[in-house]
């Protein structure tokens, strides 16, 4: 019975240490007596006890780690970046699967020869270029670290899947000339656009003045002919009227110079009544009433004769 007993224990315990149990999103690398054999999947899995051992067990999920260092530009300034990195493995093939376990004596010296990788390659980029360059380069320092990592990953079995840089950030001296550079810079601007819009506004109110200064004196040759027209209406009706009474008075056998005597009391009486002087001077001797009367008979004489006539000058009022 100890015997039996015995050798029912070692069943138990080679059974127990033949079963293996991977994890979902793990494998595991198996080797006989150090070298390498084969590779479970997820699941339950069975190896031979003593012989077969369970030589790491890989992850193929994606990971991350973040990363901060600092990198001089060609002009000689300090850049410290901030990034985060995610990685994987390249696929689940036995190939790959061999090269993650066996490239690298464990995941430290894996970390820290891909962080360095990626670090040096950051710097070579960032040392061509100048500080005021750095800021706009973000996705291009991207895409160099990917393509430069891309083939060396691969050959280790890994795979670049995201790289983002979340900081990037200059020394505190250099931030605050850089900030006086920008503040400048829109100071610049701002003065550039209150000149063009006093600029804008000066022109426009030229314009304005201008046009009304046109419109004024359009309307204002518009009113010159509109008086002339009416001055020229009024002469003519007059004329018309005074034709027409001369008329009227030769079939009468009237003295038709009396229409003009008539028109020229008219006028003294309208000088009296709305002119503003307190006196008219007249000259009512019997010359002066016959040099007028000789006078308008020549208009008169005039009339008959061209059609045209001449103005009376009217008294002086005062």
């Amino acid at each position: 019975m100890t015997f039996l007993g015995i050798l029912f224990v070692l069943v138990l315990v080679a059974a127990f240490l033949s079963i293996v149990i991977v994890q979902q999103g793990t494998v595991a690398v198996v080797t006989i007596f150090g070298k390498y054999a084969r590779v479970m999947g997820p699941g339950l899995n069975f190896k031979i006890p003593f012989v077969e051992v369970i030589y790491r067990r890989i992850s193929i999920q994606n990971r991350s780690v973040e990363l901060s260092f600092q990198a001089i530009t060609a002009d000689q300034a300090n850049v410290n970046f901030k990034a985060m990195l995610v990685y994987s493995v390249l696929n689940q093939e036995e190939e790959t699967i061999k090269n993650v376990a066996f490239k690298f004596i464990d995941e430290a010296s894996f970390m820290q020869a891909l962080v360095r990788t990626i670090e040096g390659s950051i710097r070579s980029f960032v040392a061509t270029k100048r500080q005021a360059q750095i800021l706009a380069l973000r996705s291009e320092i991207i895409e160099h670290v990917k393509s430069q990592l891309d083939t060396l990953l691969e050959s280790w079995g890994y795979h670049l899947t995201d790289l983002q840089l979340n900081d990037i950030a200059f020394d505190e001296v250099i931030m605050r000339s850089m900030a006086q550079v920008v503040a400048s810079s829109n100071l610049k601007a701002a003065a550039e656009n209150e000149g063009q819009a006093l600029l804008i506004t000066k022109t426009k109110a030229a314009e304005a003045d201008g046009n009304a200064i046109k419109i004024s004196a359009e309307a204002e040759k518009t009113a010159s002919q509109l008086r002339g027209q009416g001055v020229a209406l009024f002469r003519e009706e007059v004329a018309k009227g005074m034709a027409e009474s001369a008329k009227v008075m030769t079939e009468a056998n009237l003295d038709a110079s009396l229409i003009l005597f008539s028109i020229w009391t008219e006028a003294i009486k309208h000088f009296a009544e709305n002119g503003k002087g307190n006196v008219i001077f007249l000259d009512g001797s019997t010359e002066g009433m016959e040099k007028t009367m000789k006078q308008i008979m020549a208009v008169e004489t005039m009339n008959s004769g061209s059609g045209t006539g001449r103005i009376i000058t009217p008294p002086t009022t005062r």
